[in-house]
């Protein structure tokens, strides 16, 4: 029976953690970040990237991993229709510049950019910290209105739906706010 309780209180806890993500309304924490575009470093500012449009942030756990690799690939090829609606990608992980620098160009297919978080005060700025492994961040998808505020968030482990969700989520937000 103690196994029994205890692998409760554990499930418990990491799903009570793991769908954590800050709320639909909330503000979004500011950040710049180290990140790479092609193999290239330079300055990532969320507040720039804001001027431009809405602001697709996701967070996955480790560059080069089966799930996060898929994920990369998936927003790669969906980034240029991105793009046509005015939004801007990025990827936010722990890992290094210089891992992201490779993985910027083999997995992102240097479409988007990947932002280096190794302190993890972005991840735990958007509440996006994988509870198993709390080194790492959670699979967690935002999209951000030009004004800041989080117009929506998922968090799912199988990177499947990522994409799918925050295009729709974009589309609905352009559709209703046409640039004059």
């Amino acid at each position: 029976m103690r196994l029994s309780g205890a692998a409760f209180a554990l499930g418990a806890l990491i799903a009570g953690t793991a769908l954590a993500a800050l709320p639909n309304g909330a503000r979004a924490p500011d950040f710049t970040a180290q990140a790479s575009l092609g193999g290239k470093t330079f300055t990532f500012s969320l507040a720039d990237a804001l001027r431009k449009g809405p602001v697709v942030l996701y967070f996955y756990p480790a560059a080069f991993t089966p799930g996060c690799t898929v994920e990369a690939h998936e927003f790669a090829e969906a980034t240029s229709k991105f793009k046509a609606l005015g939004a801007t990608v990025i990827g936010v992980s722990h890992d290094s510049i210089d891992t992201l620098k490779r993985f910027s160009v083999s997995e992102c297919r240097s479409k988007f950019a990947v932002a280096a978080d190794p302190s993890q005060s972005i991840m735990k700025s958007y509440d996006a910290v994988l509870a198993i492994r709390p080194e790492l961040a959670n699979q967690t998808s935002y999209v951000i209105a030009p004004t800041g505020e989080i117009l929506y968030s998922y968090t799912d482990l199988n990177p499947s739906k990522h994409v799918a969700n925050t295009m729709g989520v974009v589309e609905k937000y352009v559709s209703e706010h046409p640039k004059s």
